[in-house]
C-alpha cells in the first residue's frame, strides 16, 4: 500500500508542472487537488484487490484525462460512496415494517443563528419528519462502524498545544480514498457573504469556517456536535464554545462589532429533515497537523444533488438563500454578480465538502492541512505543510 501512495506523490509532484495545466496558480493548486483525488477515489473503488499494475493505471489514467473529466470522476466516485453510507443508514434508522408517523408539528426551537440572521419564527410548512429507530448517536456510530469498518470520535486532540482543544479521530480502520467525514453546517455562496454571522469578521469569534475553491462558505457552528434524533433543523442550535476552542475577542474584534453587523435575512429557510445523529458530520472538528507531522486526509468539493431525496436526510448541510438565484464570478479578490441565474445543467445542488483519506487509517486522529493564507498573521501553533501549496491556494 505504501508503495502505491509513493507513486502516486510522485505522480502529483509531476502532473503539477506539466505544462497542460493553467498558469494561474490558485486554479493551479485546485486543478493538483483534484488530480490527487482522482488517484485516490479511483483506488478506493478497485477495493482491496489492487496490484502495482492497478496503481501504474489509475497513474496513466490520471496523466492523460482532462481536467474535467477528472473532476466529474470525483463527484462519481464521491457519490457513490456517500450512497453506499445512506443505504447503510437506512438500514441501521428505518424499519419498513413500521408504519411513518408524522412529526410534521414539530418545530425547531430559535436560538444563536435564526437571531442573528432575523428569522421571524417557525412556519407550518413543514415536511413530515419520518419516525426512525429510537437509537443515540453513541448506539448508531457503533452499528456504523460495525458495517463500513469505521467511525469518528470527538475527544481532546492529540496536537500539543493550548488551542488544539477537541479533535476528530477514526475509530476503527479506513483505506485509502474512502470518504471520513462530511463538514457540516449553513452554505453561503459569495453572494451572501454579508450575512454570515460577524461580517465582516467572520472569522473573529468563529474557528468553524471553512471555503470551497469556488467561494463557498460553510460554517458548521451551528452544527455543533448534531443532535440525537432525526429533526427538522434551520441551522440555530449554536455550538457551546465551552466544548471547544474559545476565540478570543480583542480590541480590534470589538470595534469590528460596532462599525458593522451582518444582514439580516430570513433565507435560510423552512429548514430541512436532517439526520442530526449522523457519526460522520464531524470534520469541523478536524485539526491542523503539529510540526513535522502530515495530514492523512484533504478536501474535496462535494456537490450533492438535491434529485435524490431519499439521501437528502444524511446530508447535513442548509444553503442560505436560494443558490440558484445569481452566479457569481471572482476578479483577483473579488466577486461580482454575473448574469442572473446560475445554470446547474444536472439540476440543483448542495455545494458541500467531505474529508477524503490520502493513506490508510486506523484508530488515529484525522489531520488535515489548513492551507491558512499568508496574506495575514497566521496563529502560532499553524506550521505549514506545503507553503508553495499556501501560497498557490490564496494567490
Amino acid at each position: 500500500m505504501a508503495s502505491f501512495l509513493n507513486k502516486f506523490q510522485d505522480a502529483v509532484r509531476t502532473f503539477a508542472r506539466s505544462p497542460r495545466f493553467t498558469k494561474d496558480p490558485r486554479k493551479l493548486q485546485f486543478e493538483v487537488d483534484i488530480n490527487r483525488l482522482f488517484m485516490y477515489t479511483s483506488f478506493n473503488n478497485l477495493g482491496k484487490n489492487v496490484d502495482e499494475a492497478d496503481a501504474e493505471q489509475i497513474i496513466d489514467m490520471a496523466s492523460k484525462a482532462s481536467f474535467a473529466d477528472q473532476q466529474k470522476q470525483v463527484q462519481e466516485n464521491i457519490h457513490n460512496q456517500i450512497k453506499s453510507l445512506c443505504t447503510v443508514m437506512d438500514a441501521i434508522l428505518l424499519d419498513v415494517n413500521e408504519p411513518q408517523e408524522s412529526q410534521s408539528k414539530a418545530t425547531p426551537s430559535r436560538s444563536g443563528l435564526s437571531f442573528a440572521i432575523g428569522r421571524n419564527g417557525p412556519t407550518n410548512n413543514h415536511p413530515d419528519v419520518p419516525k426512525t429507530r429510537p437509537l443515540k448517536r453513541t448506539e448508531l456510530s457503533q452499528r456504523l462502524k460495525d458495517s463500513i469498518g469505521y467511525t469518528l470520535d470527538v475527544k481532546q486532540s492529540q496536537i500539543p498545544h493550548s488551542e488544539a482543544g477537541q479533535g476528530v479521530f477514526l475509530n476503527g480502520e479506513a483505506t485509502v480514498g474512502s470518504v471520513i467525514a462530511i463538514y457540516p453546517g449553513v452554505i453561503y455562496s459569495p453572494a451572501y457573504y454579508r450575512y454570515i454571522p460577524g461580517y465582516p469578521r467572520v472569522d473573529a469569534q468563529n474557528t468553524y469556517l471553512i471555503t470551497r475553491y469556488d467561494g463557498t462558505v460553510i460554517n458548521a457552528q451551528s452544527w455543533g456536535f448534531g443532535g440525537e434524533t432525526r429533526e427538522l433543523w434551520d441551522g440555530s442550535k449554536m455550538l457551546d464554545a465551552k466544548l471547544n476552542r474559545v476565540a478570543t475577542e480583542k480590541g480590534s474584534d470589538r470595534l469590528w462589532k460596532m462599525l458593522s453587523k451582518p444582514l439580516e435575512s430570513s433565507r435560510v429557510g423552512n429548514g430541512e429533515v436532517l439526520e442530526r445523529r449522523n457519526p460522520l458530520a464531524l470534520a469541523h472538528f478536524a485539526n491542523h497537523p503539529a510540526k513535522d507531522t502530515v495530514p492523512n486526509v484533504m478536501i474535496c468539493p462535494y456537490d450533492f444533488p438535491l434529485t435524490e431525496k431519499d439521501m437528502r436526510a444524511y446530508i447535513p448541510n442548509l444553503s442560505f438563500g436560494n443558490a440558484e438565484e445569481v452566479n457569481m464570478r471572482r476578479f483577483g479578490s473579488f466577486w461580482f454578480r454575473w448574469g442572473s441565474r446560475n445554470s446547474e445543467s444536472n439540476g440543483p445542488v448542495l455545494k458541500t465538502l467531505v474529508l477524503v483519506a490520502t493513506t490508510a487509517l486506523c484508530d488515529e486522529e484525522v489531520l488535515l492541512n489548513y492551507r491558512l493564507s499568508n496574506s495575514k498573521r497566521r496563529p502560532s501553533w499553524y506550521t505549514p505543510v506545503d507553503e508553495e501549496e499556501d501560497q498557490r491556494r490564496w494567490s
